[in-house]
């Protein structure tokens, strides 16, 4: 294609952003970027400096005519662009670190895009991104955003929900991660032909079948798994704890990682206690580690992705939202495995919900694959309950309701007090008042409260 191709990576600053250079690095013959912008925000600009030398020097070293640009002026870099990858955290890690340190001292698990944590996450996260799909429909609208911020799936949720914006696709490392294990564990080379049947929700996806050359081998992976040959978890920031073998065989499904904190929520709260009180949460870890590589991406002699960057909890996101762009851009018609409405597709859940499966991509967006039309009877009741959250989460960012988040923090199965529930609500809200401008009224309210009784 002639046409010039442009994209715009909103958190250009990311110490992800390397490995979505190398991503558009090793695809250019078939993405022939011609501008790659890279934003960020003033708190951002040390970061997003040294991330643009860094990838300058990767850009020249493979001799690719990539123009690359950084600005902290959105709406700039936003117009006529063809795709924008999302991939920001608002308020830092500073707020990851007290959305897992507020419910751990409560006694609940604090991670995230789980529990308390990863629904304030979407609080403060939801109006961000509501804001970039305006000046993306005013400036670029014939643009896709592929969105691999996190919460993904709720985030999805609340666009198809509350905006009429129809080009985003939420992406998420899990399902690539626990690709990359099948691949390994298998024997498989590039001639292969590997294909998944992954259903669920972002981090709550099951596989139910896997294929190697039209050949189902999803048993011979199973036994695997269940003789404890090889553990599944596929992320950095979850401990591997095996599954139970005869809740596996139970169940005649593979569960991502992230299901441990339901399957396994006493073992993984006793495990984020023992480091919140020894190392440090998963935030704290997270931030030693950034400095590590922040240091790595100043040296000037360094021209390629280090090979660090793959301890971060999110290795391989960006990866995959360069294949994502790349179906879209040459209509591949290639199976992924993303975050979309399924339309009614899947015959047993409600036809508006966001659900992450196994999808064919091309021009068009993202359609299910036609294998999968209805979800597992015997995981359908976590599916409900997790996205009955989410949706209420999504409901509470908008109207800025307290009752709203008590509700979503009350339908979460990972919190199991409502009283806690409400401190927890208060704690958090006020921790990250500077970014929930919807919740003035009620943060103002609990301040004053707090004055009243001398807390």
């Amino acid at each position: 294609m002639s046409k010039k191709l442009k994209v715009v990576t909103i958190g250009g600053g990311s110490s992800y952003t390397p490995e979505l250079i190398e991503g558009f690095i090793k695809r250019y013959h078939d993405l022939p970027i011609s501008e790659l912008w890279l934003v960020d925000i003033e708190e951002g600009q040390e970061k997003l400096d040294i991330i643009y030398e860094l990838s300058l020097r990767m850009i020249k070293n493979a001799n690719i005519p990539l123009k690359l640009y950084k600005t902290l002026d959105r709406q700039q870099a936003l117009k006529d662009a063809d795709f924008v990858t999302t991939q920001f955290r608002v308020g830092l890690l500073k707020a990851r670190e007290k959305d897992e340190v507020i419910p751990l001292s409560y006694g609940y698990l604090g991670q995230e895009t789980n529990g308390a944590g990863g629904l304030f996450k979407g609080l403060r996260t939801i109006p961000v991104i509501f804001d970039i799909i305006k000046d993306v429909e005013e400036l670029c609208p014939d643009a896709w955003i592929i969105n691999f911020t996190n919460p993904a799936g709720m985030l999805t949720e609340a666009v198809y929900r509350h905006t009429n914006f129809k080009r985003f696709i939420g992406v998420c490392n899990v399902p690539i991660g626990m690709k990359m294990f099948i691949t390994d564990v298998l024997g498989l080379t590039k001639e292969n032909q590997l294909s998944i049947d992954l259903f669920g929700l972002n981090h709550m996806v099951f596989i139910k079948n896997i294929t190697v050359d039209g050949v189902s081998r999803f048993d011979e992976v199973l036994n695997g798994i269940i003789s404890k040959a090889y553990s599944t978890n596929s992320v950095k920031n979850i401990t591997g704890l095996p599954f139970d073998s005869g809740l596996l065989s139970a169940l005649k499904l593979i569960p991502c990682s992230y299901l441990q904190y339901y399957f396994k929520h006493k073992e993984m709260l006793v495990i984020e206690m023992a480091e919140f009180y020894k190392e440090g949460t998963r935030a704290q870890v997270v931030q030693k580690l950034e400095k590590e590589l922040f240091e790595l991406y100043k040296d000037p002699e360094l021209k390629v992705k280090p090979k660090q960057l793959e301890s971060r909890g999110g290795a391989y996101y960006s990866d995959a939202a360069c294949e994502v762009i790349n179906a879209i851009y040459n209509d591949k018609q290639t199976e992924h495995y993303v975050n979309i409405p399924h339309y009614g597709h899947i015959n047993n859940i409600p036809a508006d919900w966001v659900i992450e499966v196994t999808s064919k991509l091309g021009r068009d967006g993202a359609i299910p694959s036609e294998r999968i039309t209805y979800f597992d009877e015997k995981v359908l009741g976590l599916i409900y309950a997790i996205k009955e959250y989410e949706i209420a989460t999504t409901h509470a960012a908008i109207n800025g309701d307290f009752n709203e988040i008590l509700l979503a923090m009350n339908l979460n199965p990972l919190i199991n007090s409502d009283n806690d529930a409400r401190q927890m609500a208060k704690d958090l809200l006020l921790a990250h008042k500077y970014y929930l401008p919807n919740f003035a009224e009620a943060i103002k309210y609990i301040e004053q409260e707090k004055i009243v009784s001398g807390a």
